[in-house]
């Protein structure tokens, strides 16, 4: 009988480098949700990849920028806290732009914690010359001494296969921390107001989506038929924004819960009846009471 082992893995960069696309594709499921906004993952999200004898366990961080709000700063205080609990990082960065001294700062803290690192250049296929691609590499690899690094897409999932076998090397023996079905730690709740928020993200214009929480009031499944009934609450942080939330005669909020039911179905197999309202909560990011209110600290 085989040895199993496994490996505690932070996923960690900056904002919008792509870490949740490539928790998806690692999974081969969506637990995650993605959207060309930084800062879209405001709090840890566990996804556990079982394979034979090897499990992962990958911790999903927020981006590492420099805070400007309560929210900000327990978003940070979350990839400080991964960092220092696991075995392994996997470093997500683009493949072209500069290297930005937030970068810099969490490539430090990663040197100071003596752990394997792994590098992974996302984006590449957003670059035609792979000379420039070489010379990303060389950038980056004066900074750490990187246990590996793995060029990937997250988009089209060149490159996914390497990463995952390099991070299944990492794993060390042990018994398996969760059972082998185990997909994430989010709770179903959790899940079905990120679905909704990644659908306002998409929608809304630059200035609305860091100030948008969800709640999820109900969730309940028929007694004598298989739907789902769900009740959420938006929230947002002004008079004007919950207007262009709403839409005209109710167009934008109806448009982002049809999306939201359409996903919403997919993942839970059955029929959603989904009903979304929107809320004012001013200022509620420096607002440590509803931040825990909103489960993201």
């Amino acid at each position: 009988m085989s040895q199993r082992k496994t490996a505690f893995i932070a996923i960690v960069g900056r904002p919008n480098v792509g870490k949740s696309s490539i928790l998806n594709r690692l999974l081969g499921q969506k637990v995650a949700i993605v959207s060309s906004r930084p800062q879209t993952t405001r709090t840890k999200i566990m996804g556990v990849l079982t394979e034979g004898d090897i499990q992962l366990v990958f911790t999903d961080t927020p981006g590492f920028h420099k805070p400007k709000t309560k929210l900000g700063e327990k978003m940070i205080q979350a990839v400080d806290d991964s960092i220092g609990g696991v075995d392994s990082c996997l470093f997500v960065t683009e493949s072209r732009g500069e290297i930005r001294p937030t970068e810099i700062e969490l490539l430090e803290k990663l040197r100071g914690e003596g752990i394997p690192v792994v590098l992974a250049i996302n984006k590449i296929d957003m670059i035609a010359d792979k000379q420039e691609l070489m010379g990303r590499i060389m950038e980056l690899t004066k900074l750490l001494d990187f246990h590996a690094v793995v060029p990937v897409s997250a988009r089209d999932g060149d490159g996914m296969d390497a990463l995952k076998g390099e991070l299944m090397a990492l794993a060390e023996e042990s018994e398996f921390f969760f059972p082998e079905d185990t997909l994430t730690d989010q709770p179903e709740r959790v899940l079905a107001s990120e679905m909704i928020r990644e659908k306002l993200l998409h929608r809304l214009n630059e200035e609305i989506p860091h100030g948008i929480a969800v709640s999820i009031e109900k969730m309940r499944e028929r007694d004598d038929k298989p739907i789902l009934d769900i009740e959420a609450v938006i929230y947002c942080e002004r008079e004007s924004h919950k207007g262009i939330i709403i839409g005209k005669k109710g167009a934008m909020l109806k448009e982002v819960s049809t999306n939201a039911r359409h996903e919403l179905e997919q993942f839970f197999d059955c029929k959603v009846n989904l009903q979304c309202w929107v809320k004012v909560k001013e200022d509620w990011r420096n607002r440590e009471g509803l931040i825990h209110n909103f489960g993201l600290d």
